[in-house]
């Protein structure tokens, strides 16, 4: 399933979203752009575990019909006074189910994964779509890269599963 937190990227950085006016039209929103299916919550309270760096977004105001979060009134791109305590998240109904929607009309947002309790997260970055990419790991305030030592497919089907890619 597509679910955690909220994550956006801008000016080449990755932030979260604040939850101030967080809710279920938002979901909708981040759930259809990334083709996940019908959005089924919008946990406030950073319900996936706190994110780092900038709070980009603050204030969204979806109406659930938008194709692009960044179609969304908000209060501006720029790091926010919000705590991470704050970041917003989704649940999607279901995984990937078709193409998200690309195009030039902003950046593309991201779920973190919703790890099993005390897991690491772990996010792909650098390609086209949330299910290819070069791993990352979140650990202890950071995002870092995973060395390819031993790496295989096996692990690689670990991660898939994780992210909700199959």
């Amino acid at each position: 399933r597509c679910a955690g937190r909220v994550e956006v990227q801008h000016s080449g950085r990755w932030g979260t979203v604040c939850d101030d006016d967080w809710g279920l039209p938002d979901a909708a929103v981040v759930c259809r752009q990334l083709g996940c299916g019908a959005a089924l919550a919008a946990p406030p309270g950073a319900w996936f575990g706190e994110g780092s760096g900038p709070i980009w977004l603050n204030g969204l105001r979806c109406r659930g019909s938008e194709e692009r979060l960044v179609l969304c009134r908000h209060r501006g791109w720029r790091p926010h006074i919000c705590a991470h305590e704050e970041d917003a998240s989704a649940v999607c109904s279901g995984g990937l189910q078709y193409p998200p929607t690309h195009g030039s009309l902003g950046p593309m947002p991201a779920l973190t994964s919703a790890s099993l309790p005390g897991g690491p997260t772990v996010r792909l970055v650098g390609a086209a779509g949330r299910c290819a990419g070069r791993l990352e790991i979140f650990h202890a305030g950071h995002w870092g890269t995973v060395c390819d030592d031993l790496w295989g497919l096996p692990d690689a089907a670990v991660v898939c599963r994780q992210l909700g890619c199959g």
